[in-house]
């Protein structure tokens, strides 16, 4: 029969001949959230997105009717009424009198406004592009936070067991006469702090599946399962590659670009407006003298006169120079943005790759090694309990920082994607959450 002291010492063991580090496959098919899936759901259910897509059909309406002439003006009247009994038998009195007249803008204007409005319905179809890309990144950055947040809790839950596996094991020494009080009250220690680490962790767990289920429109309380890591490439394209690919893709850039143009075509069409615009108008008109109605027509021809032009339309012409030189600012600035962006998210992607590679193939190997070489010695007393529970939680933080490294990469690979407007190519070689 076994003593309690041998009973802890064999469930410890057995407990480490379980691997610590769960792998995304252990999970069940049916029970894991997919990173295609939540960014299906954002895509059809972000109400943001939803509000950008109204925006820009609205903006393809208004294009039509930017290059349409004004519409006609139809007048109908008496003329030359006797006064003040409104008396029409004097001989120039005319009733009824029609009077039709159209606006007719300068040559040019009307296209150049159709310009302008063409140019505005596709700012506002980038914008909502943009938009995507925006809702996107954020929807990855919470699920590749959920993903770090349900590993850790794996690999605390595995931790606690095995700190009260060791409780058990100081608590038998104790009683036994061969193990200090000492340690098993840091035993009890460390077990309520796991606990309570745990628990906190789960609150933000539950914080985080709030804000994405924010995200895609549906209620905070709505349960979210495990989600798994995905295929991650190992490598993107060069610097080069990527910002060539920005100034193809990225909306926001496409949204600038067109923003000057658009800034181009008002300077042109405030150059235009010192030209007057012209009015033509046919007017018929009858009258009757006693002999029958006498009908007459009348044709007319006007045009505004630009007297204020100094004040009006200069101004404006050169308001609109001044709003061309600041859209092509903001393309500037837009364009150096992506470049610093990417090379931020190139090195952070350096940086997450490389550790997470460092972690698995040599500091957490050698960190489980300290964890059974430890163990080996405190049952025959060359270490005391303390050097043992600090090497089970020093494993525990490593494999913390293991999925938090990935779940960094993944994150700074939505953001790259974001960067340039175009998911990256899959490789034969990807991050995985161990080898």
């Amino acid at each position: 029969m076994k003593t309690p002291l041998k009973a802890a010492i064999a469930a410890i063991a057995m407990a480490w001949a379980i691997p610590t580090l769960v792998s995304a496959q252990a999970h069940s098919p049916d029970s894991v959230l997919r990173l295609e899936d939540v960014l299906a759901l954002a895509r059809s259910r972000n109400p943001r997105l939803q509000a950008l897509q109204a925006a820009a059909k609205a903006a393809a309406y208004r294009e039509p009717e930017a290059s349409t002439l004004p519409d006609p003006m139809l007048q109908l009247g008496v003329m030359n009424f006797g006064l003040p009994n409104f008396n029409a038998d004097m001989p120039t009195s005319m009733a009824p009198s029609v009077q039709l007249m159209q606006m007719v803008p300068f040559p040019g204007k009307l296209s150049l406004k159709g310009d302008i409005a063409s140019y505005a319905r596709e700012m506002a179809d980038a914008s909502a592009d943009e938009a995507w890309w925006n809702v996107r990144e954020r929807a990855s950055s919470m699920f590749y936070d959920l993903y770090t947040l349900d590993r850790r809790l794996e690999v605390m839950g595995e931790t606690l067991s095995l700190l009260k596996d060791f409780q058990q094991v100081a608590k038998a020494m104790y009683v036994a006469g061969t193990g200090h009080q000492a340690d098993v009250l840091r035993a009890d220690v460390e077990v309520a702090r796991m606990d309570g680490d745990i628990r906190q962790m789960k609150a933000m767990r539950e914080g985080t599946a709030a804000r994405l289920n924010a995200l895609v429109d549906r209620p905070a309380e709505t349960p979210l399962p495990s989600p798994v890591l995905g295929n991650l490439p190992d490598a993107v394209p060069g610097r080069d590659t990527l910002l060539a690919w920005a100034e193809e893709s990225r909306p926001a850039l496409a949204r600038s670009r067109d923003g000057v143009a658009q800034a181009r075509k008002r300077s042109e069409l405030a150059g235009k407006q010192i030209w007057p615009d012209l009015t033509f108008g046919v007017t018929y008109a009858q009258r009757n003298r006693g002999a029958g109605p006498e009908r007459m027509g009348s044709a007319m021809v006007g045009f505004s006169l630009p007297i204020h032009a100094g004040s009006r339309q200069y101004a404006a012409r050169d308001e609109a120079m001044a709003m061309e030189r600041l859209a092509e600012a903001e393309l500037g600035g837009v364009r150096a943005d992506v470049d610093a962006r990417v090379g931020e998210l190139l090195a952070e992607l350096d940086r997450a790759r490389t550790l997470a590679d460092l972690y698995k193939d040599e500091v957490i190997p050698e960190a489980r090694s300290t964890v059974e070489s430890a163990f080996s010695s405190y049952r025959v007393g060359k270490v005391d309990f303390m050097t043992l529970v600090d090497a089970q939680m020093t494993v525990n933080r490593y494999q913390g920082e293991l999925y938090e490294l990935l779940g960094d990469y993944g994150k700074a690979m939505a953001s790259l994607e974001s960067a340039v407007g175009r998911p990256m190519p899959h490789t034969d070689k990807t991050v995985v959450e161990e080898r």
